[in-house]
């Protein structure tokens, strides 16, 4: 049942995305990023030290991506 959910809903992003022509925004309060990742993107989500956040934007797809050194920082590391 959950699975049918997510798998609907993210269709129906994709559908939404591919509509607006937009491959980075926001629906329903989740971001989405339907680039092809990049190095830096993907060092600009997973270890970026100047951003504060733990959750960054996924580096594709639809959902969050963890920040390690926020991460690390946040848990005294």
């Amino acid at each position: 049942m959950r699975r049918t959910g997510f798998i609907a809903a993210t269709l129906a992003i994709i559908a939404f995305a591919a509509t607006r022509r937009q491959k980075v925004g926001v629906w329903g309060g989740i971001p989405y990023d339907w680039r092809w990742p990049t190095p830096a993107v993907i060092r600009e989500r997973f270890w970026n030290r100047a951003d504060a956040r733990i959750f960054t934007p996924k580096v594709f797809g639809w959902g969050w991506s963890i920040n390690i050194p926020a991460l690390l920082q946040r848990l005294g590391g």
